[in-house]
């Protein structure tokens, strides 16, 4: 069962024309039907989605993932728009990706491979761009002997590789093997250096907060507005990458305080990328408090929240305490607005959380947070978010799941029921 999506070509020259699959294989899984996650991810690729497809199956086809009959209906999308590339929403295994290859004519990449694309553009310090390469090469790792222009763009788009000018060197497993373990030594290196400056803020006593959340919630944005910053802030994904740490003023605090920016989220984000961005995420991990920045006027802002926490809980950051800070308030309709800009919620049998609503683009509710951090600071916040924490059950004694609910009440938060989510 199946559906396709196509836009008609507008004949021009440019981004690599791009047809874009998902596979929804049920099972609770997550699964973004329209696909717009996949083609914001093209776009910030340098593609442009041309088609889409979505397919159900109960398993994926060992050979070509969505099977034959389905691989030649792509094929003559391909065909029909012109593509010149396939995106996958899913995972490929090297040899599935091969096949499709084969099959289509075309490049194909996956959900990783474009993540990949993106991080390669847009890494600009050395550490950044260490990392970039260590996930690069261990994802060419798994794909035996590859071509580094597989992962090289000299030219925007998926389809645009193999043109004249990129490098056709062929690397075997040792080649990669012993590149890994350079960069890994380069990291070291530049983890060593951030911990010196980690210890520096600990003997001045600094209260440390990290922005983190979903990618393209906003938290450059915020990141700017609390320190009159100048950090690469734009609505597209993963427009920051390197970690920015700036010294946060509030009034009337007698402690200093850090505030620092970090690489945003997304569902599905490849494991050997969490662990190769590990010296960037160490800042979350260390910091005292956590901004959980949330696009507020996401339709999947649940599932964007759950996908964070299971992040933070990747790295070892799920005990920090939390601040739901919901951004983008600009955004809501007038029926969806919250009474008051600042509430707690009880999570997990009495836990509480603090939550402030605001606009980073605006400027409305950040007094309200500046008046949460400058509580922070001293000590004296109401509430806290813990997504790991386990709250004895009252009736039986048990520990009960890691979750956190965020429904609002409604007499005092008239918001659609669009925008009343929890977390599972």
């Amino acid at each position: 069962m199946s559906s396709a999506e196509s836009i008609a070509p507008n004949g021009s020259q440019g981004p690599a024309r791009a047809i874009l699959v998902g596979v929804d294989f049920g099972r609770g899984k997550p699964f973004d039907a329209s696909l717009d996650e996949l083609a914001l991810l093209a776009e910030s690729a340098g593609d442009i989605a041309v088609a889409r497809v979505v397919a159900r199956r109960k398993a994926p086809d060992a050979a070509l993932f969505v099977g034959s009959g389905k691989a030649d209906e792509i094929k003559a999308l391909v065909l029909g728009h012109q593509a010149e590339a396939v995106l996958f929403d899913q995972a490929l295994s090297p040899a599935q990706q091969r096949n499709l290859e084969k099959h289509l004519g075309v490049a194909v990449a996956d959900r990783t491979m474009l993540i990949l694309e993106i991080f390669g553009a847009r890494a600009q310090s050395h550490e950044g761009k260490l990392q970039v390469e260590l996930a690069r090469l261990q994802y060419l790792s798994t794909r035996l002997v590859r071509r580094w222009s597989h992962l090289e763009r000299q030219s925007g788009g998926i389809g645009m590789r193999g043109g004249p000018g990129e490098a056709q060197i062929e690397l075997d497993r040792r080649m990669i093997g012993e590149r890994i373990k350079g960069v890994k030594k380069q990291l070291e290196r530049v983890k060593k250096q951030r911990s010196t400056q980690r210890r520096s803020r600990e003997r001045n006593q600094t209260f440390r907060a990290s922005l983190v959340g979903y990618t393209n919630a906003g938290k450059s944005t915020l990141f700017n507005a609390l320190v009159n910053a100048k950090t690469y802030a734009a609505d597209q994904l993963f427009a920051t990458l390197d970690t920015t740490t700036r010294q946060l003023y509030l009034e009337g605090s007698t402690r200093s305080a850090s505030l620092s920016d970090t690489v945003g989220f997304i569902r599905d984000l490849p494991h050997k990328l969490i662990e190769a961005f590990e010296a960037t995420l160490q800042e979350a991990n260390d910091a005292d408090l956590l901004l959980h920045v949330v696009d507020c006027a996401s339709p999947a802002l649940a599932e964007q929240m759950a996908e964070v926490q299971r992040v933070l809980t990747e790295i070892g950051a799920a005990r920090i305490p939390q601040v739901l800070v919901f951004n983008k308030l600009d955004q809501l309709e007038e029926t969806q607005r919250p009474r008051e800009l600042r509430d707690v919620l009880e999570v997990n049998a009495g836990l509480r959380v603090p939550r402030v609503f605001i606009s980073a683009h605006t400027g409305e509710g950040l007094p309200a947070l500046r008046a949460i951090l400058t509580e922070a600071v001293a000590g004296t916040l109401d509430g806290f978010l813990n997504c790991s924490e386990r709250t004895p059950n009252a009736v039986g004694g048990s520990d009960v799941d890691d979750e956190v609910n965020t429904d609002v009440d409604d007499d005092k938060y008239p918001m659609s029921s669009a925008h009343h989510h929890s977390l599972a």
